[in-house]
């Protein structure tokens, strides 16, 4: 089974940047899609942005409120997904979760249940 390790997170302002690097060991990522979550104390895990590779390219999804700040990425020769946040804000705190999908399921999920392998968090949290 894979295993996920996320990094990345950190302290910052509203406006600014983080660049947050989920590195796999084990399986390649592209045996499935991969995706990144993010929790707050008290509310369920929701899916933020998903990737997935085909024959044709890349699938990517974002959630809603994230569309057009995050971008989804990957680097298939360091087996690691990337997901870049700008113009973070404060209601962006949260710990943040990278998950894959069991292969061969390339279909971007949006329910946490449908991932089975989890890295361990990092925190992000965005001060006014």
């Amino acid at each position: 089974q894979v295993q996920l390790v996320e990094s990345g997170g950190g302290v910052v302002q509203a406006g600014e940047s983080l660049t947050l690097s989920c590195a796999a060991s084990g399986p390649t990522l592209s045996s499935a899609a991969m995706a990144w979550f993010r929790q707050v104390p008290g509310k369920e895990r929701e899916v933020l942005s998903g990737i997935s590779w085909g024959r044709i390219g890349d699938s990517t999804y974002y959630a809603g409120d994230v569309k057009g700040r995050f971008t989804i990425s990957r680097d298939n020769a360091k087996n690691t997904v990337y997901l870049q946040m700008n113009d973070l804000k404060p209601e962006d705190t949260a710990v943040y979760y990278c998950a894959r999908r069991k292969p061969p399921n390339r279909n971007i999920a949006s329910r946490p249940e449908e991932y089975d392998s989890w890295g361990q968090g990092t925190q992000v949290t965005v001060s006014p």
